[in-house]
């Protein structure tokens, strides 16, 4: 991965990058004032070329200039927008894609800016993100990037914060990104095992399909029941000394969904590798809190099946009975997701008792036509809950949108032969998944949200942090609404 280093000291190094901001009005861009400026003559000559080149300043653009014989041989010239840590983060990955040929880079931060630096180093880390399974192909050179500061024990802690979090979010991104053919309940269980075997405070249990049935987790051996596969429940726990609040996060973890005998087209079939990503984020931002030792005790619930089809599979119309007894009728097994998360969120409800539950899950198509590829639909009841949320994933980068949890459509969830419809024919239908997500809440009806976000886990194209495949998303946003939690 990218090497970052804070540095001090004002030598020219062969690659210099100056950041540039919009003029306003009619004014060309501007040079903005930095920690360690460059010297006078490569200032006035970035000045000079700042109309010629024709940028506007806007975060992401980037040019370079060659200096034959001069030190530093090589300027560029890159645009941060109005300098916030979105702009210094889309900065970033347009400098690690850019500067791609190159082996090292320096560039300077505004004197103090820990947003600027967080930024920059988030996008420096992510947009440099590849995912290959074999060695073939043209790697990125850029090896490393040294960020002037006036006092580089200043930033330490800022520096590390970002480097942890694009970290987790890298996993997040390899975990979903996996092949199905390697990626299975099993194997998922085993990554995060191998991920927490060097946390000594980090606890971590994986039920089995025996321990499911035998604990009545009736929804998540009726999905994983169709495959050779069989599912599993992980159980991460993170338990700082003094913890004053318990998060429960729930993840779906299904690790190909073939909609079951509810079979998909194939287009819609093809990602569905991508159906995990719930689990990966909310695992990933379990390990980060650990690692930032975030004062709050978590607890992650990652529900893993594979939704195949075969004689052992569940069958439209089955009954479920899930963990504490409630039952639901399926007319339609690839609504799978809601089945294997409603067992994990009665069991916390039940057993873990927290003072807040989200979950998170790839659950319906209805959010991308809703809200697009880059939001995800937000249900809460509490407005507080939902508040904090939407501005951590907002400073995090990652949106969200808040959705209504509409009562006119709980008629919709009526069953004649269950306590339930999981997934009735008519319309609404991110909004009345999440209606019957809620039906699992128990008393934490009013302490509990959820993210449907199956249309920003993944990226079709290369979009600011973003490269094409799994996003990670989540994982930033969790880890900043984490940090409020102290």
């Amino acid at each position: 991965m990218l090497a970052i280093r804070l540095v001090s000291g004002s030598t020219r190094p062969d690659a210099l990058v100056l950041p540039i901001r919009p003029g306003g009005s009619d004014a060309p861009p501007a040079l903005v004032p930095t920690a360690v400026p460059p010297g006078d003559d490569v200032r006035a000559e970035a000045t000079a070329l700042l109309p010629a080149a024709r940028l506007t300043g806007a975060a992401g653009e980037i040019r370079e200039h060659l200096r034959p014989g001069g030190a530093p041989s090589r300027l560029w010239l890159l645009g941060v927008g109005d300098g916030d840590e979105a702009g210094w983060r889309s900065a970033g990955a347009a400098l690690a894609r850019a500067g791609k040929d190159e082996t090292q880079i320096t560039i300077s931060v505004p004197g103090g800016s820990e947003s600027a630096l967080r930024g920059l180093a988030e996008g420096l880390l992510l947009g440099s993100y590849r995912f290959r399974l074999t060695e073939a192909g043209a790697r990125p050179a850029l090896a490393r990037v040294d960020v002037l500061v006036t006092d580089p024990d200043a930033l330490a802690d800022t520096l590390a914060a970002a480097r942890v979090t694009a970290e987790m979010t890298r996993l997040a991104r390899d975990l979903t990104n996996t092949p199905s053919s390697t990626k299975h309940p099993a194997w998922f269980a085993d990554q995060v095992a191998g991920a927490a075997a060097d946390r000594p405070d980090l606890h971590l249990r994986v039920r089995g399909p025996e321990e499911l049935s035998a604990e009545g987790f009736g929804g998540i051996l009726a999905v994983g029941g169709g495959s050779v596969q069989g599912p599993r429940l992980v159980e991460l726990d993170w338990r700082p000394a003094g913890a004053r609040t318990h998060v429960v996060l729930v993840g779906k973890g299904i690790t190909f969904d073939t909609g079951g005998i509810s079979i998909k087209p194939v287009p819609a079939m093809k990602l569905m590798r991508k159906d995990m990503a719930g689990a990966a984020a909310v695992v990933a931002a379990t390990l980060g809190a650990a690692a930032l030792r975030l004062p709050v005790r978590i607890t992650t619930l990652a529900p893993l099946a594979e939704n195949m089809v075969s004689g052992s599979a569940f069958r439209p119309g089955d009954v479920i009975r899930h963990y504490g007894g409630l039952t639901s009728e399926s007319t339609n097994s690839d609504a799978e997701g809601r089945l294997v998360l409603a067992d994990a969120m009665a069991y916390a409800v039940r057993e873990l008792k927290p003072d807040l539950l989200v979950d998170l899950a790839t659950l319906t198509g209805a959010n991308a036509v809703a809200l697009g590829k880059r939001h995800a639909a937000l249900y809460a009841e509490n407005d507080d809950l939902a508040a904090d949320l939407l501005a951590a994933m907002t400073a995090a980068g990652e949106w969200a949108w808040r959705m209504p949890l509409a009562d006119d459509y709980l008629e919709y969830l009526a069953s004649d032969v269950a306590d339930l419809h999981s997934s009735p024919a008519r319309g609404a239908g991110s909004v009345v998944a999440a209606l019957f997500l809620r039906e699992f809440t128990g008393d934490l009806r009013d302490r509990w949200a959820h993210l449907d976000m199956s249309a920003p886990s993944w990226s079709d194209d290369v979009h600011g942090e973003l490269t094409r495949g799994a996003t990670g998303w989540g994982v930033r946003g969790l880890l900043r609404w984490l940090a409020t939690l102290g």
